[in-house]
């Protein structure tokens, strides 16, 4: 067989399997391009599509469709909660250093056009994203800061966030994002100030204590005071009501003894008898009552006589006064 026909032989067969290698080539190629019209977006997410640089449209969540080859997908955009913690330092009027820890919490304004192409396209990424935020934030902590004096910050938290809020608000707006919280977890100081706030609180403990017990002290000895008043008034009163009794039970003593001596004056001067016996009676009666109940050791008594006798016309006296008082 001639060596043309073996060469043409070669030629045919090369060019067969030439063409078989380009059809499986076109046929990848093919199925490349389909699958990579497929694009999934996760919830949650937002994408950008962009054609050759271009902003082109958006995705939202789900399954999409794109143009291979022309158009890209720029950036996936999160529209969910986000959250970043600070530290840093700032100086008050006063020059003490207070060092803050603090978390922030933000989120995408919205999911209209505009404004997912300012987040996409504002900043070249996630990063410088992420510095600019925290300076900001920062610095206008800081600005706050340096206006208070030391012993001021700490009962201000509520104000410092008022004060960011109020400034970032429109910066992150023109960014596409909205702050959503910003919490100061902590505010500490130097040491040597932290000790010196020790024991200033621990003074006014001191203090208040102190004051506290002096004014328990105080009503304790005015409530002292007030009972021991009512106890004497008590007492007096008391005292003035058994007085009275007292008083009223001689005087009906008394009643009852002139009236039993009128009675038995009567009755002997219907009989004839000298009433003197019944002076001479209650004379003896007396010295004997005293004899019983006297506590001392010596009675003087004016036993002559002219005493006893003096005494009878005295108490007879009385007794015609009585009488005679009792008829008008």
């Amino acid at each position: 067989m001639p060596e043309s026909s073996y060469l043409n032989l070669f030629i045919i067969i090369i060019n067969d399997n030439t063409m078989e290698y380009t059809f499986y080539i076109i046929l990848f190629i093919a199925a490349v391009i389909l699958i990579s019209s497929f694009v999934t977006v996760k919830q949650g997410t937002i994408a950008v599509v962009t054609i050759f640089g271009k902003y082109r449209r958006l995705l939202s969540p789900g399954l999409s469709l794109k143009i291979p080859l022309i158009e890209n997908i720029h950036s996936r955009i999160s529209i969910q909660n986000r959250s970043v913690e600070l530290s840093f330092q700032a100086v008050t009027q006063d020059q003490a250093n207070v060092y803050f820890k603090a978390m922030l919490l933000y989120s995408v304004i919205n999911h209209d056009e505009e404004t997912i192409k300012n987040v996409a396209f504002k900043f070249v990424d996630s990063t410088n994203l992420m510095q600019a935020l925290i300076r900001t934030i920062e610095g206008s902590i800081r600005a706050y800061v340096a206006t208070q004096k030391q012993a001021n910050v700490l009962a201000q938290r509520n104000e410092i966030v008022d004060h960011v809020k109020h400034q970032i608000d429109q910066v992150l707006e023109s960014w596409g994002y909205h702050l959503q919280d910003l919490q100061l977890n902590d505010i500490t100081f130097d040491e040597e100030i932290m000790r010196s706030m020790s024991r200033v609180v621990a003074s006014n403990n001191l203090k208040a204590a102190a004051e506290n017990e002096g004014q328990a002290l105080l009503i304790t000895k005015t409530k002292g005071a007030e009972a021991d008043g009512n106890a004497i008034k008590i007492a007096a009163a008391a005292e003035r009501e058994a007085a009275q009794l007292r008083g009223q039970g001689i005087a009906l003593f008394r009643a009852e003894v002139a009236h039993g001596m009128t009675k038995a004056a009567q009755e002997m001067e219907q009989a004839n008898l000298d009433i003197s016996v019944i002076l001479f009676t209650m004379w003896t009666e007396s010295i004997k009552q005293f004899a019983e109940n006297s506590e001392g050791n010596v009675i003087f008594l004016d036993g002559s006589t002219e005493g006893m006798n003096r005494t009878m016309k005295e108490m007879m006296a009385m007794q015609m006064q009585k009488a005679t008082d009792s008829k008008k």
